[in-house]
């Protein structure tokens, strides 16, 4: 009978060869969509964080910086079923989630049937999300944290995985629609895309302009992903990792100990100390490595707990703003 510290020995070594295979399968996902996105390194290492970590994404960009390419190649790179929804303010929920028709059978009976919309794919890239109204914006909720939609009274299950990747216009501001907290705080981290440096788009202007423009490749399957997103939940995370993680999502709050809590109106619940956990996690498989780091929750930080805080007025009339109460945050767990 094997003992106890046998079976742990080959729980670890399990792992351990489970997590050389999936981060061979990610390195290679990640050549692939070097070939195609140029100059947003640290987009696609986040956008990847997020896929490996299971969760959802809000990307804010202004228009013409490869926000839906993005998503698009990342479809075809790691084999998922993608759509995309263009939100504009008539946009109905039922445009979305789909809805039953009335037909004829054979028989001469009618019966509804359910038309299924394309919020039923693996990865859903809803454009500029907040150009629809709050009504139509509340029909992701639901999917987006149940995996399912109710429709006519009726449960629907979502495709598995089920990721949506939302992109959100910064500059426009007239006739949009700001998302509510509640479904921002469904989206694991925020991804602000900004431009490229020179030579990235210097290189923009050679791949894209000439007689032959390269082709996302696939490098993934959704078996390779789920595989990857179950390994994510079993890597062991330190101590040390685990107090920076809570000391740092509870200092971000009002009414902590924390100098800046007098700086901060609304701050992150426990489901952001749940996504950073997550992301530092899916990180540290991004890099090859079995265990996340102090590195790890500096680096996701800000993405994680940008949008879910919010600073009073007498912050923003000193002109603080909150990456830079965050990254102050960060110092202190350094």
């Amino acid at each position: 009978m094997m003992s106890a510290a046998g079976e742990t020995f080959d729980l670890d070594q399990m792992i351990v060869r489970n997590a050389e295979t999936a981060a061979g399968h990610v390195k290679a996902a990640r050549t692939a969509i070097a070939a195609v996105i140029f100059g947003q390194e640290a987009v696609v290492e986040r956008a990847l964080v997020t896929l490996l970590a299971g969760g959802h994404a809000l990307l804010v960009g202004v228009p013409g910086l490869a926000k839906t390419k993005l998503v698009e190649t990342l479809g075809t790179v790691l084999g998922l079923d993608a759509r995309r929804v263009q939100f504009t303010p008539d946009l109905m929920p039922s445009d979305i989630l789909g809805a039953e028709v009335l037909e004829e059978t054979p028989g001469g009976q009618r019966a509804f049937r359910f038309i299924r919309g394309p919020i039923f794919a693996q990865l859903l890239m809803a454009d500029e999300i907040n150009r629809a109204s709050p009504r139509t914006q509340s029909a992701l909720l639901q999917a987006m944290q149940e995996y399912h939609v109710t429709v006519a009274g009726e449960r629907h299950d979502l495709p598995r995985p089920f990721h949506v990747l939302a992109t959100q216009n910064p500059l426009e501001q007239e006739g949009t629609y700001p998302l509510p907290e509640a479904q921002l705080d469904r989206f694991l981290m925020q991804i602000d895309v900004d431009y490229p440096d020179r030579d990235a788009e210097r290189r923009i202007l050679f791949e894209t302009t000439g007689a032959e423009e390269q082709k996302p490749r696939a490098a993934m399957t959704v078996d390779d992903l789920m595989s990857a997103q179950h390994l994510v939940r079993r890597l062991p995370v330190g101590e040390s990792v685990v107090e920076a993680i809570l000391t740092l999502v509870r200092s971000a709050r009002p009414g902590s100990e924390s100098p800046e809590q007098r700086f901060i109106a609304w701050g992150p619940g426990p489901r952001a100390s749940q996504a950073l956990m997550l992301a530092t996690r899916a990180r540290a498989l991004l890099d090859g490595r079995f265990a996340p780091s102090l590195d790890d929750v500096a680096a996701l930080a800000e993405p994680v707990l940008k949008h879910r805080m919010a600073l009073t007025f007498a912050a923003r009339a000193e002109g603080e703003s909150v990456p830079h109460i965050i990254r102050r945050l960060v110092e202190r767990i350094g």
